[in-house]
């Protein structure tokens, strides 16, 4: 299996964006990754997003993970609400043409759960990709609103620390339990937003379910 990811630049609405392609051969899907908030620091190299992409690659998928606009080599500036997810979508499309014909899977870490189940809802208002599971992993789920909806159509998976010092915990709850859809809401107990010493727990929780 490969295992290495190749550097490339991709199209964007505000210039090019900076990510890394696993192409994996034989891949039975694909998996596009979204990283936490940009503001704070978050990158694509972001050790949770590092964990996501490793997993899904044992899976079988072949990966995406990126850099929005205004972070490391990606242009733009920041916008913190339609920018990312525009970019979320441009990086979609590449994907797609790339391997138009498997099912995509968007996972989404912190502020990138944001950015992942909103793109989710735009893929499906067009039609035009099918979404086949969403995983947000401690989601800013504040962010999601009337305006910027998450994907309803695709099996959807909410992985929440219990000790979350960042996102908290009983707003996501909360929100689970105000969904409406069927959904998959796992707590993991004794963790931190960053999954400090849980990263294989993270792991296990994902391998099945990818």
């Amino acid at each position: 299996m490969l295992t290495r990811e190749t550097p490339l630049m991709i199209a964007g609405p505000s210039g090019q964006l900076e990510a890394l392609w696993l192409d994996t051969p034989d891949a039975r899907g694909v998996a596009l990754i979204c990283h936490p908030n940009p503001v704070q620091g978050g990158t694509m190299l972001n050790k949770v997003v590092s964990t996501l992409q490793r997993t899904a690659r044992d899976s079988g998928l072949a990966t995406l993970r990126f850099n929005y606009r205004g972070v490391a080599g990606s242009a733009g500036s920041h916008d913190m609400v339609s920018g990312e997810v525009d970019d979320a979508e441009a990086v979609a499309h590449w994907l797609r043409a790339q391997y138009p014909e498997l099912p995509l899977t968007l996972l989404g870490f912190s502020f990138g759960g944001f950015v992942a189940a909103a793109l989710g809802a735009r893929l499906e208002a067009q039609g035009l990709t099918t979404v086949n599971k969403l995983f947000m992993v401690a989601p800013a789920v504040h962010r999601l609103t009337e305006e910027y909806p998450p994907a309803s159509n695709c099996p959807l998976t909410i992985i929440q620390p219990e000790a979350d010092e960042v996102i908290d915990p009983q707003v996501v709850y909360t929100w689970s339990a105000a969904l409406g859809r069927a959904h998959e809401l796992l707590k993991v107990a004794e963790c931190g937003h960053f999954f400090h010493g849980k990263l294989t727990d993270l792991k296990d929780l994902l391998l099945p379910r990818l």
